[in-house]
């Protein structure tokens, strides 16, 4: 069996989100479990393009509605990464020092007919091909409708939703940048008056996945406007938690922290990266640390941290680290609290992945108060890291933190709100203050497998399923 991911992100070469962790890190387990998965995915204009070299393995033209625009399909002349990737150049249109833009209809339209173009001139087609979020999602409509690809109509299409907020949506007008189809079946297209890619997915997929078991559940209740659609095909779809790579994220080898680790010896590891941590920014040790990673959105409750941060910081009982960027206002709320609260609070704003692995490995809580959390991640690298999650329950931070209270190792709360939050922070603090149990319990965490063994697995089952079926 062979699988062909297609993805707008993949991480190391391009991440915005939890997008680029997956689509880095499933198609490498897939390959260790016997199954030949690469990805395909746009060449963009950053500091991996620059770093390394390619060699262009086919070359045409494509059109784009009334736009004819030349492209390649590029690969790495040396071997950089676990994984193979493949790259769609369209200089014109991809070769950009972002990934996404205000209007990316253009772009990652023109991307996946390249990839369906040159998918045609394959020898071996692929077993399964794998999109990955609206990104990818006419990809499926494409195969099934589109004349010029009937000889690939046979070869099952799954789609996961990493988030549904996000549909793609255009206008019918531009509907003309899709290659010929039978004008019927418009409607597969449509949802509530424009094009939309990611409904357009959904309804022409195989099977459909998204990246936590509640996630699935809670976009039938949830999802943007696409509720009665995930309801009526429910029957092919299903929700595979997300795993993470233990390669990279491993206490034991990591390169970005002050000191490695393992469950043996997390009493002395947690303590040197704490005392690292707390001196770049200005803390005592002694407190229990609490941090956020992430964008600061309104997707991830950033907006309530200001309030809440303010009212616990006052007590003056532990220290906040806050690392992260996005809405302006959040930011500067944040930035304004520093001065009140020097010696307990410090905020980082950007993004940084070295001193993200050293919050994860010094941290004694991680915040993650998602009003929409598809999967999370960062609670997977924090329980690797013996650092316990304060999260609300939501989508896959339901499905893998347990609270305390309920004989699990973490802690929960039901609403995004800020008497919620507050409160579950302050259990935290008071638990902090329990040694034994709050030792016993963080050496626990650490033996829990978010691995993407499991995962891979399942998608291999999925696949199997399918090829069988």
């Amino acid at each position: 069996m062979n699988v062909i991911h297609v993805s707008a992100e993949c991480y190391p070469i391009a991440k915005v989100g939890g997008l680029g962790d997956v689509v880095g890190s499933l198609p490498k387990y897939q390959q260790e479990a016997g199954v030949g998965a690469k990805v395909i995915m746009p060449f963009y204009d950053n500091k991996f393009s620059a770093a390394h070299s390619f060699k262009s393995i086919y070359e045409s033209e494509l059109v784009l509605g009334e736009e004819i625009y030349p492209y390649k399909i590029l690969k790495l002349i040396e071997e950089a990464l676990d994984i193979d990737v493949l790259f769609v150049d369209i200089p014109k249109l991809l070769f950009k020092n972002f990934v996404y833009s205000e209007d990316d209809t253009a772009r990652f339209t023109a991307f996946q007919i390249a990839v369906m173009d040159w998918l045609l001139t394959l020898n071996e087609k692929p077993s399964i091909i794998h999109c990955h979020d609206h990104h990818t999602g006419l990809i499926p409509f494409m195969t099934q409708k589109c004349f010029k690809y009937e000889a690939l109509n046979q070869i099952p299409v799954i789609l996961t939703i990493h988030n549904a907020q996000y549909q793609g949506w255009f206008s019918h007008d531009k509907v003309h940048y899709l290659p010929a189809f039978d004008i019927s079946n418009n409607g597969l297209l449509d949802w509530d008056g424009v094009i939309n890619p990611l409904a357009a997915g959904i309804k022409c997929a195989w099977r459909v996945t998204t990246v936590s078991p509640s996630y699935m559940e809670e976009l039938q209740q949830a999802a943007n406007g696409l509720e009665s659609l995930l309801s009526h095909e429910n029957k092919k779809c299903v929700g595979i938690l997300n795993g993470i790579d233990t390669e990279v994220w491993n206490p034991e080898t990591d390169e970005f922290i002050q000191k490695n680790y393992s469950a043996k010896n997390i009493q002395s590891g947690k303590t040197a990266n704490k005392k690292s941590l707390c001196k770049e920014f200005g803390f005592s040790a002694l407190k229990p640390l609490f941090a956020f990673i992430g964008r600061l959105v309104y997707e991830k409750g950033a907006d309530l941290l200001p309030t809440v941060l303010e009212e616990i910081l006052s007590k003056k009982e532990c220290n906040i680290l806050v690392l992260g960027s996005g809405n302006s206002e959040v930011e500067s709320a944040l930035e304004n609290l520093k001065k009140k609260h020097k010696g307990v609070y410090n905020v980082f704003i950007g993004y940084d992945e070295k001193l993200s692995h050293l919050i994860y490995a010094g941290a004694d809580f991680l915040l993650m108060p998602s009003r929409v959390e598809p999967c999370g991640l960062n609670q997977l690298y924090s329980l690797r890291y013996g650092t316990i999650p304060v999260v609300r329950s939501i989508g896959g931070l339901k499905d893998t933190v347990v609270d305390i209270e309920d004989g699990g190792f973490g802690f929960a709360h039901a609403e995004a709100s800020e008497k919620d939050i507050s409160k579950t922070i302050n259990r935290a603090v008071e638990f902090y203050k329990e040694e034994r149990t709050f030792k016993k319990t963080r050496k626990y965490i650490m033996s829990i497998d978010h691995s993407w063994n499991v995962s891979a697995q399942q998608y291999i089952d999925l696949y199997n399923s399918l090829k069988s079926g």
